[in-house]
């Protein structure tokens, strides 16, 4: 059989090159959908749902659904999934003679290059893959949360990451926190007259950041950031509202985070948990090289997939920046660690 090669390098330029930001995937999927089917792999479109009106960043999107591909026949023992949105802005794609520039090179549009030309090698050599490339990863999952109800019984699953073509061994989970103050609007001339949100909400974010929150040996910390803050109406008015939006990084069970904040709080403001991932933990497999990943992945809403691992070329330092970058070398790199992983899982599980 006539190897199908795909250049991994010229595949990421032409997805780096079209706009997908979260909630506007649509033309990002299309491409996919008109890619695969050229190269022989037989698409369907798994519709996801579109974010409730009013959603921040969502105006003007349209259709949105994942991308699942399978060479005809096959049902796959492995499936490689990344995610095809990207955080904003959008940033054009530019390259020098080492690196590719430009929104998604790393996070995910060259992983998901790399994992198309490693499935490629892979079914000419008879392995049984399958790819799946979902939407929303970089808000809330919703692509893989669709997907997970629509599991194709592979035994594995390789979810793509900037590892730096290490091997991840865990990933922290996510936990999202809205924190909202409400109080009494006056003059602020007469402040007892009033009763400042602002203040409640500051207190209270100065308590939480004192927890002692998990620590694991070998993973880390938990850590909290505070990523929004907003409230008041003007200098001269005791602010009758504010709010604060956070983003933990767990090592440990959601619930232990959650009722410390809790407790913390003790209903002087009012408390909402609007996303939770969980800490997962992964095997070594070969002499890959090894990492652990402080940040969330969709891992956790893929449990119906098969065993999970995580590996991705680029790194998650230059990801959600301007200078969003991926070493040429690397990608190639990437694509025959992915081959080398997918045979050594295939061999051992014989």
């Amino acid at each position: 059989m006539a190897r199908n090669t795909i250049d991994a390098i010229e595949l990421t330029r032409q997805l780096v090159a079209i706009p997908s930001t979260t909630y506007h995937e649509y033309a990002a999927g299309v491409f996919l959908d008109e890619y695969l089917t050229g190269q022989g792999w037989m698409v369907e479109r798994m519709p996801v749902e579109k974010p409730a009106a009013g959603t921040p960043g969502a105006e003007g999107g349209g259709e949105r659904f994942n991308v699942y591909a399978v060479k005809e026949g096959v049902e796959p023992e492995v499936v490689f999934s990344t995610h095809f949105d990207t955080v904003p802005p959008y940033v054009g794609l530019r390259e020098d003679e080492e690196h590719l520039y430009g929104r998604g090179t790393c996070d995910a549009k060259g992983i998901l290059a790399a994992q198309v030309a490693a499935a490629e090698k892979l079914h000419t050599d008879g392995v049984r893959v399958g790819l799946l490339f979902v939407v929303g990863e970089e808000r809330d999952s919703a692509g893989a949360k669709v997907a997970n109800q629509q599991p194709r019984g592979s035994r594995f699953l390789i979810n793509g990451e900037p590892t730096e073509n290490r091997l991840a061994l865990a990933t922290k989970g996510a936990l999202r926190v809205e924190l909202y103050a409400d109080g009494k609007m006056a003059h602020s001339a007469y402040p007892e007259l009033g009763e400042s949100a602002i203040d409640k909400l500051v207190a209270v974010l100065a308590d939480i950041q004192k927890l002692e929150l998990p620590f694991l040996e070998g993973i880390g910390e938990t850590t909290v950031n505070v990523g929004i803050i907003s409230g008041g109406r003007a200098p001269n008015v005791i602010p009758d509202s504010a709010e604060a939006h956070l983003l933990i990084r767990l090592v440990s069970p959601a619930e232990v985070v959650k009722q410390a904040i809790l407790e913390t709080v003790a209903g002087r403001i009012r408390v909402e948990f609007s996303l939770e991932l969980k800490f997962v933990r992964m095997r070594q497999v070969g002499k890959l090289p090894t990492m652990v990943a402080k940040y969330a992945t969709d891992i956790p809403s893929l449990t119906a997939w098969g065993e999970p691992f995580l590996l991705g070329p680029g790194t998650i330092h230059v990801a959600h920046t301007l200078d969003e970058k991926i070493r040429k070398q690397e990608l190639l790199e990437c694509v025959e660690f992915y081959v080398e992983l997918v045979k050594e899982l295939v061999a051992s599980a014989v």
